[in-house]
């Protein structure tokens, strides 16, 4: 493994674990979800200059308008997507840098994820090819589509707030799948939404605080 991966100093294994601890310190008990956060390395995914802070509780600059969101809401999103259980078909709205990608590529049997904006996903695309993530489909779109083609997905995650849940997006999750997605314009919470065969239950939890969800490429 190379050293910028497996990092020193900073970006050091040791950091990693500081990590965990708080996560676990903060109330995520997936173990699955932890032990996966604990091998992605965060560093690689900010910015160069950012990389001695990619291991502390905090939303980083991305550039283009973005952020990579803190690791306990990355960890808290994914505890409640995965719901205890293997992912099969996940789709993500929203690649980012790639680090969520990359965590949910770890839990699940193939991601499927979309960016709107063409210079981040070339950005996820280096750094997913760097840790030989093979399992990941990216696809440059507007989120409020998703991927029809590949559809129905067991899981789908979104990384910016929705005023409403895209009517696409929910065509898209199979019966029995599980949606998380930031709600709201100011005020913003997690929701999980469930797609039984008789319709979809909706629950609000955690205030998070994300970038709007925007329609169109870049």
């Amino acid at each position: 493994m190379s050293t910028r991966i497996s990092g020193i100093g900073m970006t050091s294994q040791r950091t990693r674990m500081r990590m965990i601890e708080r996560l676990r310190e903060q109330g995520i008990v997936d173990e699955a979800v932890l032990n996966v956060m604990n091998e992605v390395p965060r560093h690689i995914f900010v910015e160069e200059a950012l990389a001695s802070r990619a291991y502390e509780d905090l939303a980083l600059p991305l550039g283009f308008g973005q952020a990579i969101s803190q690791p306990y809401v990355v960890a808290r999103m994914t505890e409640l997507l995965t719901a205890g259980r293997p992912l099969g078909k996940v789709l993500e709205i929203g690649t980012g840098c790639g680090y969520q990608t990359a965590i949910l590529a770890k839990l699940a049997t193939e991601v499927y994820s979309v960016e709107r904006l063409l210079p981040l996903l070339a950005k996820a695309r280096k750094n997913l090819r760097e840790l030989r993530i093979t399992n990941i489909r990216l696809k440059h779109a507007d989120g409020h589509i998703g991927i029809p083609e590949a559809a129905p997905f067991d899981a789908i995650l979104v990384t910016a707030a929705a005023t409403h849940v895209p009517e696409a997006l929910k065509k898209q999750l199979a019966v029995g799948g599980r949606m998380v997605v930031p709600m709201g314009a100011r005020d913003q919470h997690l929701c999980v939404i469930e797609r039984a065969a008789r319709g979809f239950s909706e629950a609000k939890l955690d205030a998070v605080k994300f970038v709007p969800m925007l329609s169109g490429l870049n």
